[in-house]
């Protein structure tokens, strides 16, 4: 039996063996096989194969393209030299000095990564290093000509402090340094600069277009000379419009398209396009965390760079502004308790008067509601301020405003927005005043008598003064209410003390709205704030 079964598997094995064998000599024969039909083909051409060619070319996309040939040849790369006066603050050498700079531009001393830094910076080498003068520092941005006779449009922050301003158009060579340039007029308040070079033969030009019409979702496209690459194009869409990235009255006039095409540092200046190849505004500030692109941009709107733009070049060389003298509180501050209370949709409640102004003269006090201007119906106080600055100083407006419930006008003659400041003191003009504020009881707030000499020196008669507010209460999820601010008014009605003012809110009951009009005795312009909630 045991040899029987050795037999069978020596057999088997033969066999399995005698499989594999011919099965590789099989694969081996169709190798050597093939290897010889390829080698015969390779030994000369394919009589049925079809050689490839280079097609024509085709255009795609042909918008984007003729856009950067119509408007590239306007859109100049600026470089500027300053003297090195005082060393910036916060400077660690090379780009991240100067980035701190632009930070400061717009927020005075955030660093990197601060919502809204300017989007100007250099790269490519050719910034924060000496300049050829020895011991100066240059900067880059961009720029448009919008005259063929050498006017340019470029940012403020962009020229800003220079000692010597130079212009590389595209047809220079790249390591040009640039024509000279002389400033023609500078607006800080839109970052808005004008400068000029000689040409003995007209520039090529960008086209304007009207800002009002963009829509978002539209197209955009920005060209400029990010981090030195002169003539780059970027592609996005417009994001939002009238956006404000800096709070208050710094930044009344700065009113952005936001962008996603990408803008870096280097395209401060220069334009963004809309899909006619018109400029629709500016490149001036980008957010950003990493001091590059994060998609989202901010161009000042060409409609108000047109009007900056035609008083730079007028015979004062500056922007004059028209002022009333009034202060009031940013519309997205005021609750709907405080429309209700105070009767009003649309309009701006005055916070303060500026004492021997225009608003003063006519009448005006805190409390006022504007509603119209010459007729014309104000939305909120973005509305009222373009109105106003818009209006030549000497020129009279009618302004209908509400008191008390009742409807009245006054004319009011327009002052120089720039005098009143300087007469100020720096203070002024037309802008968003401060909020603030708090209460206790069963409000959450804790109040004593305004002290007389405190009174006196602010010209109030009475008041009380909020010591303490407790935590998680009405008052304190108010949150613009806090220990130091004078409640004058709840609900309308004046508080000269703490028994007046336990009276005003001892009818309240869950469902109610309450006002509190109320003032910081250390804000020099006396503004008053209106806060405003529903009783739970």
């Amino acid at each position: 039996m045991k040899a029987l079964l050795a037999r069978f598997r020596s057999r088997s094995l033969s066999f399995t063996f005698t499989i594999l064998a011919t099965l590789s000599a099989g694969i081996l024969l169709g190798s050597v096989m093939a290897h010889d039909v390829h080698g015969k083909e390779a030994s000369g051409s394919s009589a049925d194969a079809t050689p490839l060619q280079i097609p024509d070319p085709v255009k795609l996309s042909t918008a984007f393209s003729q856009i950067a040939k119509e408007v590239g040849p306007a859109v100049v790369n600026i470089n500027t030299e300053s003297l090195p006066k005082n060393p910036p603050r916060g400077a660690q050498g090379g780009n991240q000095g100067n980035f701190q700079d632009f930070f400061n531009h717009f927020f005075g001393e955030p660093g990197p990564g601060a919502p809204g830094a300017p989007d100007e910076g250099q790269g490519g080498g050719d910034e924060g290093g000496d300049g050829p003068g020895g011991g100066m520092r240059q900067s880059l941005g961009s720029g448009f000509i919008v005259d063929p006779r050498g006017y340019i449009l470029t940012n403020n922050h962009v020229i800003d402090h220079a000692d010597k301003i130079f212009v590389r158009l595209a047809t220079d060579p790249e390591g040009d340094p640039g024509r000279p340039a002389k400033l023609i007029g500078t607006d800080k308040a839109t970052d808005i600069a004008v400068i000029k070079i000689e040409t003995n033969a007209p520039l090529p030009t960008v086209k304007m277009g009207n800002s009002d019409g963009v829509g978002i979702g539209d197209w955009a496209v920005a060209i400029g000379s990010p981090f030195g690459l002169q003539q780059t194009v970027t592609a996005g869409i417009i994001s939002s419009k009238n956006r404000s990235i800096e709070p208050g009255t710094p930044g009344e006039f700065q009113h952005f398209l936001q962008t996603d095409a990408a803008i870096n540092p280097g395209n401060s200046g220069g334009p963004l396009v809309n899909m006619a190849g018109q400029v629709i505004g500016v490149n001036t500030a980008i957010y950003t965390q990493s001091a590059g692109n994060q998609g989202i941009g901010f161009a000042m709107p060409s409609n108000t760079v047109i009007s900056v733009y035609n008083q730079l070049i007028g015979p004062a060389h500056k922007v004059v502004r028209g002022s009333i003298g009034i202060t009031f509180q940013p519309q997205q501050s005021l609750s709907s308790a405080v429309e209700r209370v105070y009767g009003f949709k649309n309009g701006v409640i005055i916070s303060s008067v500026q004492p021997g102004f225009p608003a003063d003269k006519a009448g005006l006090k805190p409390g006022d509601i504007i509603t119209e201007i010459d007729g014309r119906p104000i939305e909120n106080g973005d509305d009222l301020v373009n109105d106003i600055a818009e209006r030549k100083p000497g020129s009279t407006a009618q302004i209908s405003y509400i008191r008390n419930g009742e409807h009245k006008t006054a004319t009011v003659t327009i002052a120089d927005r720039a005098k009143m400041i300087a007469a100020l003191g720096g203070g002024g003009g037309e802008g968003s005043g401060p909020g603030a504020s708090n209460s206790q009881g069963r409000l959450g707030l804790s109040v004593r008598n305004v002290p007389e000499d405190m009174a006196g020196k602010l010209g109030i008669s009475g008041g009380v003064l909020i010591e303490a507010i407790r935590p998680g209460s009405f008052a304190d999820e108010l949150q613009l209410l806090k220990p130091g601010l004078i409640i004058l008014q709840v609900n309308r009605k004046p508080v000269a003390s703490v028994s007046q003012f336990q009276d005003a809110i001892g009818s309240l009951k869950p469902g109610d709205d309450v006002v509190f009009m109320v003032t910081d005795p250390q804000d020099k312009s006396h503004a008053n704030t209106y806060v405003g909630g529903t009783m739970p």
